[in-house]
């Protein structure tokens, strides 16, 4: 513990790593097509089907980009940015959701290369609240309130990490940690995401930490971590480190920008809800600055951060992680542990530092083993192949219909891909 308080007290008498201004443009350059090795033709088919998608009334419109060798090879909009709005357009702004959770994870990683987060640290360390976690029996007392018992390992930050934490969501399913969520109001965006971890950590664990994967307000509370190692909020963080340095010009967790409102895009109403909650409006600031699922970006701003993991951490000469903590990042770390209630990465896939990681050539989907991807709730979505140095994005909003848009779109997207780097 004392090298721990001391690498977290030198790190926090570190002066915070600078950028320069970045010097290229807000988006990655554009590539021919064919020349990258994609087919045309069937790109023309990707298209076509998620156009009929739209017409169908299953989204109101969508942003596709695909990306290899580092240029984008294909960028086209459909359909309406809003259901009685203007046409969809590439700078549409979207929430994102839970593809906020490999930003923030690598936000959180930045600092452990820096030494200012240790990755099996207790997550005590930094906030104390976590000292003495309970953990739900599956039973309620006389009064309804869950039955608990001490935690017999402490939570650490590599847990938060990967979603082992025994921590849970109180907005789907069901279970005496998830009503105790529900009740307490932890989703409540007058918190901070300071005040929103400290609460969390008076409720009881779904599971013990290590031993369970469960989707899970784990980012959320990595973000709280975050706040309190470097005494900034959230979005200040993410805005020096990542956003300023890669030249992510829209993305966020609100569009303060009046002049920007009009780009944002909407679901149609019926489609709208997350669990019992309607989406959010990122027109109006918050307390609440979720590291789980709480930014909004465009097709362009992700691209950019996404090209910078695929390049080992660097983009246009500006480096923000190393090569060796981007190939931790994306490895798998679930070895020996558990799938919970709802084991998302999916048959094939295991699970890294904030990115569902695939493992098994013969997982029921098309990729390549080491590919690494994650969604948001409203339906974006993204996955990166370094073995054929190819990204592929999908911005729409439709929490109803995102599972069979996004199934549809990741079993399209491969066979445009004809040069294969694969032998």
């Amino acid at each position: 513990m004392n090298i721990l308080k001391t690498g977290l007290l030198a790190g926090l008498c570190t002066v915070a790593t600078t950028f320069a201004a970045p010097s290229f443009a807000d988006q990655l350059p554009m590539g021919d097509a064919e020349a990258l090795g994609l087919n045309p033709a069937r790109i023309a088919r990707l298209d076509g089907t998620l156009k009929a998608m739209v017409d169908k009334g299953m989204m109101p419109g969508a942003v596709v980009m695909l990306i290899r060798d580092g240029q984008i090879a294909h960028l086209s909009a459909m359909g309406n940015r809003t259901p009685d709005g203007p046409e969809m357009t590439e700078d549409s702004i979207f929430r994102i959701y839970s593809m906020t959770k490999p930003i923030v994870s690598a936000a959180a990683m930045m600092l452990v290369e820096e030494g200012r987060l240790v990755l099996n640290a207790p997550v005590a360390t930094y906030i104390p609240e976590f000292a003495k976690l309970t953990v739900a029996t599956g039973e309620v007392d006389a009064d309804g309130k869950p039955e608990t018992r001490p935690a017999t390992r402490p939570m650490t930050v590599q847990d938060l990490l990967r979603h082992t934490s025994g921590l849970t969501y109180g907005f789907f399913g069901t279970g005496p940690a998830r009503e105790a969520y529900n009740e307490a109001g932890v989703g409540n965006a007058d918190l901070t995401g300071l005040e929103q971890a400290k609460l969390i950590a008076t409720l009881p664990l779904e599971h013990e930490p290590g031993t369970t994967w469960e989707y899970s307000r784990s980012t959320d509370v990595l973000g709280g971590v975050i706040e309190a190692v470097t005494g900034q909020s959230l979005g200040d963080v993410l805005k020096a480190r990542i956003f300023d340095p890669l030249g992510m010009e829209d993305t966020d967790f609100y569009v303060d920008d009046a002049a920007k409102h009009d780009r944002i895009a909407e679901a149609f109403t019926d489609h709208a809800k997350i669990g019992p909650f309607d989406m959010f409006d990122p027109r109006t600031r918050k307390p609440s600055q979720s590291g789980g699922g709480g930014l909004v970006s465009t097709a362009h701003d992700y691209a950019l951060f996404a090209q910078m993991m695929l390049n080992g951490g660097e983009l246009n000469g500006t480096r923000l992680l190393a090569p060796k903590t981007v190939q931790l990042m994306t490895a798998n770390h679930l070895e020996g542990i558990a799938p919970g209630k709802y084991y998302l990465p999916g048959p094939g896939y295991g699970f890294g530092l904030g990115y569902g990681v695939r493992v098994d050539a013969g997982a029921p989907s098309f990729g390549s083993v080491g590919e690494y991807y994650w969604g948001g709730a409203a339906g974006t979505y993204y996955v990166t192949d370094p073995q054929e140095d190819f990204i592929a994005l999908l911005m729409i909003q439709s929490p109803t219909n995102r599972v069979p848009v996004r199934l549809t779109f990741k079993n399209l997207i491969y066979p445009t891909i004809e040069d294969s780097k694969i032998d």
